[in-house]
Formats: C-alpha cells, sequence, structure tokens
C-alpha cells in the first residue's frame, strides 16, 4: 500500500516557473475551496467548491470548450457578459441539477431579494465507480462544501467532486497547482478523460478503464487584470495543456475550462500574456498528475475497481 503524495514529492517537477506557497489555487488571493465527500453503499461522490471573495459583485470570467460533450450550468451567460456572479461548483454528471438548485438556495438565503442568478456547475460522470442514477447529492452537501471553504491546500485525489473519477487509466481526481511571480495564477481540476498518461514527456502504459464518462473540468483563478477576453486565452491554454499529460481528447469527453479573476479593472496587454500562458499550462499539466497520485484505489458497484498509479512508475530517478 502507498499512502498519497503529490508529484513532487515522487521528484517530478513540472516546467520552469516558481509555485505559490501552497502550489495550489488558494494561491491565489481571495480563492477558497470547499468539499463535501460521500462514501459506501455504492457511492463515491461528492461535491467541490470554488468561492472567490467578491463573486457577488461579478468577477471578470471566460469559458473555453475543448469537446462540449458535457454539463456547464450557466456557460451561456458567462460568455455572453464576461462575468461569474456566483461561486463555482464541481459534482457528478446526474446531480449537476440538484447542485445548482441547492446553489440557488444558498444564494438566495444570502439576498432574497434576487430576481437573476447565474449559478455555474460544471461536472463529470463518476458513474462507473458510483451508482450515479440514486443523484445522492442534497442541498446540505451543496451548503457544507460552500459554507466550509478556505485558503487552505485543498484535500486532493479521492475528494469531493473527484471521489469517483478516473483518468488515463488509473484512479484519479481531484488536483491543484499554481504558478507566482508579480501575479498568481492557480488551477483546480477534476480528472476523469482517456488517454495513454505521460509524466514529463514519458509514456506510463495502463491497462484501459472501460468506464463510461470521459470528461475534465478546469478552473483556472488569477489575481491578473485581464479582461474576459484575455481569460478566455488563458482557458483555451488550460485545455490545450491536458495533452502534456496524454490526453486522447476522445468524442465522450466534454473537457471545459473556466477562467476568472478577481481583478476587477482589466489592464494589462496582450504582448505580456507569454508568461500567464506558460503558468496556466504548468499549472494544469501539475494539477493533473496530482489528481492520480493523491489517488487512492477505490471499488465501486458491480465490483468495479480503479488503481491507483503506482508511484514507482512516475517517480524520477534520483541522479
Amino acid at each position: 500500500m502507498q499512502s498519497p503524495r503529490r508529484v513532487r514529492e515522487l521528484g517530478v517537477v513540472v516546467g520552469t516557473l516558481p509555485t505559490g506557497p501552497l502550489n495550489s489555487i488558494t494561491d491565489v488571493p481571495g480563492v477558497r475551496v470547499g468539499q463535501t465527500t460521500i462514501t459506501g453503499d455504492g457511492l463515491n461522490t461528492g461535491v467541490t467548491a470554488i468561492v472567490p471573495d467578491g463573486w457577488a459583485q461579478t468577477l471578470p470570467a471566460a469559458v473555453a470548450v475543448g469537446n462540449g460533450y458535457g454539463k456547464l450550468v450557466g456557460s451561456t451567460q458567462v460568455d455572453e457578459l464576461g462575468v461569474i456572479e456566483t461561486p463555482i461548483l464541481l459534482t457528478g454528471t446526474l446531480s449537476t441539477f440538484r447542485v445548482a438548485d441547492a446553489l440557488l438556495t444558498w444564494l438566495l438565503d444570502r439576498d432574497p431579494q434576487a430576481t437573476s442568478l447565474n449559478p455555474i456547475v460544471g461536472e463529470t460522470n463518476d458513474g462507473y465507480l458510483s451508482d450515479i442514477c440514486r443523484r445522492p447529492i442534497t442541498p446540505e452537501h451543496v451548503h457544507a462544501a460552500l459554507d466550509t471553504a478556505s485558503a487552505d491546500l485543498p484535500a486532493e485525489g479521492c475528494v469531493g467532486a473527484g471521489t469517483g473519477t478516473c483518468a488515463l487509466g488509473f484512479k484519479a481526481g481531484i488536483g491543484t497547482a499554481s504558478r507566482t511571480g508579480d501575479h498568481t495564477v492557480g488551477v483546480l481540476v477534476q480528472a476523469n478523460f482517456s488517454g495513454l498518461l505521460t509524466v514529463l514527456g514519458r509514456p506510463v502504459p495502463a491497462q484501459p478503464i472501460d468506464a463510461d464518462g470521459n470528461s475534465c473540468m478546469i478552473v483556472v483563478a488569477t489575481d491578473l487584470p485581464l479582461d474576459s477576453r484575455q481569460l478566455g486565452r488563458l482557458a483555451r491554454r488550460a485545455i490545450f495543456a491536458m495533452g502534456r499529460v496524454g490526453s486522447d481528447y476522445a468524442p465522450g469527453s466534454g473537457d471545459y475550462a473556466i477562467a476568472f479573476t478577481t481583478a476587477r479593472t482589466p489592464n494589462f496587454p496582450d504582448r505580456d500574456l507569454r508568461t500567464p500562458f506558460q503558468a496556466v499550462t504548468e499549472s494544469v499539466e501539475e494539477a493533473l498528475l496530482n489528481s492520480l497520485t493523491m489517488a487512492r484505489t477505490t471499488t465501486g458497484p458491480q465490483t468495479h475497481t480503479a488503481h491507483a498509479v503506482s508511484h514507482a512508475l512516475i517517480a524520477k530517478p534520483q541522479l
């Protein structure tokens, strides 16, 4: 049995830019994460909430769609207006709409006079390891994730919306990473897609898992003063970065990225986006690897089992 470890603990260093103190989306000032996990009785699912300060006054944002075979509630209004006005929640496919409704209740509790709200809820299909048709997420699960959101390092692997997900032939889940300098870029991923695991350009063969639902949700946060158009450019690079770990971008994969900034006054020249682009691709690559190395072998209904990747296959040899 191996204990979950982040890839940097295994000697795998992605890219060249420095990480934030936690190497997490919560390194972006004002961004918090909360999670609720449901396990047992044929269930492996949950909720992950990304809660930026200032969401109620709207924050600049954009959505990128690599393949639209999925559900991202609220995405068309983000495209139209270029802002988010709620926290961002992730869950399992068939619980998406229950989570959106519970988020509305949480929002109305805080503003009973609101007549228009645009909840943002994304998903991946955890039906291989969870009895997805039971739709077990309740308002209490959603509200707990929102109310306990903190700026600490979020739990990774088999937790929250990643409790029942698989990626690249192995058990996966939630992963996070960041890059920092004058500003910070942080990402959180819900990894659930197919392909051949690749670590720093080296393929790691795996026995494919016969799991329905191959998708990835990527949330990108930054404090860079970007506008919605520029955030869309960051979001597209986040999806590109899936290829660095071996995604095959399968036809049934819903690959989405949503990027937002906590800075409300855009003032950043396009010619200076090279480093933010690099920060996004490095962070997504590392977060996806963390989602794998922090996961544990999990068994779901009908004895379906997804095995954690052996750290010995990933660890970089010490020279």
